[in-house]
């Protein structure tokens, strides 16, 4: 994989959605990949919309984990463990929450032309169940996207 890539992220929240369909939330953007000490990480930044404010975000996996930091307008460390809960402070602009992520399912896979990672998992807020959530992120080399 090189460098250079190609980030199309989508989330799925299901608690909001009056049809129970799901609300979904999707993103594409250059990012950086590296690897370093037997882990892989991808680096982007997102706009925060109406702010013109931009949230930097390191995704870092390994093995069977996921972790996402988010540093900016929004500050938090997000750990996805398959079979695990994780508490997390949310630290926006208007207070501070805490998280609960308990992750029900984390895939990986990873050929010489794409990075798969998905999570699925419950959120809480503090310490109240909020939804269920999906996280999908696909990974490509910039230098093989061709635009017709």
């Amino acid at each position: 994989m090189t460098n250079d890539v190609l980030l199309a992220m989508k989330g799925l929240q299901f608690a909001f959605a009056e049809d129970g369909t799901g609300i979904p939330i999707e993103l594409i953007t250059n990012a950086k990949y590296y690897e370093k000490n037997d882990s892989k990480y991808l680096m982007y930044d997102e706009m925060v919309e109406g702010e013109g404010q931009s949230i930097s975000n390191l995704v870092k996996f390994a093995g069977d984990t996921i972790e996402v930091t988010k540093k900016g307008m929004i500050n938090v460390h997000m750990v996805f463990e398959e079979g695990k809960q994780n508490l997390s402070s949310y630290q926006t602009p208007y207070g501070t929450l805490m998280i609960g992520i308990n992750t029900r399912k984390v895939e990986i896979t990873e050929t010489d032309e794409l990075i798969h990672l998905q999570a699925e998992y419950g959120l809480d807020v503090n310490y109240e169940y909020v939804s269920d959530c999906s996280l999908t992120m696909d990974i490509s080399p910039r230098d093989r996207i061709r635009l017709s």
